[in-house]
C-alpha cells in the first residue's frame, strides 16, 4: 500500500484526519448507510475492493462485515466535488448493512414531527453478532 498515493492527496480530510463515506448499493441506488473513513481505510479499500471504515469510538480500523459477515464488496469509489466526501457504491453482501439487522441504517422517516420506523429487521442482532 503506498500511503502517498495521490488519490489520497486529493481528499479534503477534516481536522481529525476522516472523511465521511457513503455506501450506497451500487444497482439500486439506495442509501445503505454511513461511516468515517482515514486515509488507511480509504486507501485499503481501493486496494481490497471491500469497505474498509474508521471506528471514531474504538479509534481502529473496521472491515464491515468482519463479525456479521455482511460486507461491502465495491463496485465504484467517488469523490464530491468539494473532496471532502466519498460515496461508495457497493454490493452488499447478506442483504443488512444496519447492525440493527436491516437493510439500511436509514430506517426512520420523520412524519408529523416524529420518527416513524419504514422497514423493520431483516434479521435479530443477536442471531447476527452472537
Amino acid at each position: 500500500m503506498n500511503e502517498s498515493s495521490s488519490f489520497l492527496d486529493q481528499v479534503r480530510w477534516n481536522s481529525d484526519g476522516l472523511v465521511p463515506a457513503i455506501a450506497q448499493d451500487a444497482a439500486s441506488g439506495e442509501i445503505l448507510m454511513m461511516a468515517w473513513m482515514n486515509r488507511e481505510s480509504l486507501a485499503l479499500t481501493a486496494e481490497e475492493q471491500v469497505a474498509v471504515y474508521w471506528s471514531r469510538s474504538r479509534q481502529q480500523l473496521w472491515r464491515k462485515g468482519e463479525t456479521s459477515g455482511h460486507t461491502q464488496k465495491i463496485v465504484a469509489i467517488q469523490l464530491d466535488c468539494d473532496a471532502d466526501a466519498v460515496v461508495l457504491k457497493v454490493e452488499q453482501i447478506g442483504g443488512i448493512a444496519c447492525h440493527t439487522g436491516r437493510r439500511s441504517c436509514f430506517f426512520l422517516t420523520l412524519e408529523s414531527g416524529e420518527w416513524k420506523e419504514n422497514a423493520a429487521p431483516l434479521k435479530d442482532p443477536n442471531e447476527i453478532y452472537s
